[in-house]
């Protein structure tokens, strides 16, 4: 997730043809953005987050940021049992000026209420997980997971990139002390027992479909 836009707003630059461009972003009501407020303002691009009462633009995804995604998504949903159902880049409500998006999130089949919902309670999710982009370092390391693990959300997963392949640093809820405590840290291949088992060969996030090495 890129560039933060928590007050009113109006850039202007030049394109390549010297032609000027102008953007005016969303100016925030009295008190600020709320986690409501997401469905209802108008021109936000896709995958925006607000976190403290500001919102949060895409940058555009990486080639390693996408196959891992895919890799992981993959082996969640194939290996997820009939009662569980894995999302995509969809938000959580974790408070009045929360709401972030997890690049992947396991929850109850029940929690799923028809196809315009947008985002899903955190007592819902058994599982979050962000895969680290390089403009998302601070968000993804520290400020995200402190509000997950705040919220109640029992399982995390950060992705990193070492040597060009997936690292996951997985953690668990401490309810002693409601913050995570990291229980591995997973390098070329990942298996654990909960939220459900799950083992999936973390070098073949890119590996063409069929081959084996």
């Amino acid at each position: 997730m890129g560039a933060l836009m928590s007050a009113a707003a109006e850039d202007r630059r030049e394109d390549q043809d010297g032609r000027e461009e102008q953007y005016v972003f969303p100016v925030p009501p009295p008190g600020g953005w709320t986690a409501d407020d997401l469905d209802r303002i108008k021109g936000l691009p896709p995958h925006t987050e607000l976190i403290d009462g500001g919102l949060f633009f895409v940058t555009p995804q990486t080639d390693f940021h996408m196959a891992a995604l895919r890799l992981l998504e993959n082996a969640l949903v194939q290996q997820a049992p009939d009662d569980l159902y894995v999302v995509r880049e969809m938000t959580t409500k974790l408070g009045v000026r929360d709401r972030p998006e997890p690049d992947l999130m396991v929850v109850p089949w029940s929690a799923r209420t028809g196809p315009q919902q947008t985002w899903y309670a955190p007592d819902d999710i058994l599982l979050a997980v962000e895969i680290v982009s390089d403009e998302s370092v601070q968000r993804d390391r520290e400020l995200k997971p402190r509000k997950y693990a705040a919220a109640g959300i029992r399982h995390f997963w950060r992705v990193e990139k070492h040597d060009d392949l997936p690292v996951v640093y997985v953690y668990e809820l401490d309810p002693a002390t409601s913050a995570y405590a990291v229980t591995g840290i997973h390098h070329n291949r990942l298996k654990v027992d909960v939220p459900y088992p799950v083992e999936i060969d973390l070098t073949a996030v890119d590996r063409r479909r069929g081959r084996r090495d």
